[in-house]
């Protein structure tokens, strides 16, 4: 069995070390620090880096790790990350201790986004920025079409699939969901748990995807109370799911 550990960084991240016995991979160390420390204080062995896009809270700690431990770097094909030297695209696959994971591209947030996925003995997502618990990444470069597919490929995964994502959002997330899905009453009870969750400073990951069906916006396009309140907030009537998820992720960016 795999044990996955967040290690914190930054403000808001999370670098998740998947770990079994005295190994590890991590996943997105944009700060390589609370990686070295985490290998230090538990005396393990660091084999590998996944990486899932560009951006450089993601990618930040890959020199100084690969330049100590002479490790491979998985990530995006034609990408421009520095230090990949696995690529990986679509299907493709990689072997992580006792378990295969697959390879999304799930571009939306970025265009060279990818994320991981295995259902071996554990069902286990590692979505970087495109899946939030309770929401979903910003569209910096990719359109609300790609966005929308990506999130449609996550969501038809199995529902007891937990969903490692790489920010602690889920409250200002939620914050936003009970004002678009306002007739969401299971909603509305986790918004109250993860208030007293980070209240006291505790993890609201892993979500599932069984979960974020039943909390998540955007993975909820065909709710009548969401497309109401979208199409009210956008001037327009919405009849397609990747209209109102591009009404929502513009409410989104600007609650």
């Amino acid at each position: 069995m795999i044990e996955v550990i967040p290690l914190k960084a930054f403000t808001d991240n999370y670098i998740w070390a998947l770990v079994s016995k005295k190994s590890v991979y991590v996943v997105d160390p944009g700060d390589p620090n609370p990686v070295l420390s985490f290998l230090k204080e538990n005396d393990l062995n660091l084999k590998g880096i996944l990486i899932t896009h560009h951006h450089f809270d993601h990618t930040g700690g890959i020199k100084t790790l690969v330049d100590k431990f002479n490790i491979p770097v998985f990530g995006p094909s034609g990408s421009k990350i520095e230090g990949i030297s696995n690529e990986l695209k679509e299907n493709d696959s990689i072997r992580i201790f006792e378990q295969t994971f697959k390879i999304f591209e799930v571009p939306g947030h970025t265009l060279d986004h990818i994320a991981y996925y295995s259902e071996d003995n554990q069902k286990l997502l590692f979505c970087g920025d495109t899946l939030f618990s309770g929401g979903c990444g910003r569209l910096f470069e990719g359109t609300p079409l790609q966005m929308y597919e990506s999130l449609a490929k996550l969501k038809n995964l199995s529902p007891d699939t937990l969903v490692y994502c790489t920010h602690e959002y889920t409250e200002s997330n939620l914050n936003f969901a009970v004002v678009v899905n306002n007739k969401n009453e299971f909603l509305k009870n986790y918004h109250s748990e993860v208030l007293s969750k980070r209240k006291n400073d505790e993890i609201t990951l892993p979500s599932s995807i069984g979960k974020e069906l039943k909390i998540n916006p955007f993975l909820r396009l065909n709710d009548e109370n969401i497309i109401s309140n979208a199409s009210d907030f956008s001037s327009s009537i919405l009849t397609k799911e990747v209209d109102t998820l591009k009404a929502v992720r513009e409410w989104k960016d600007n609650f």
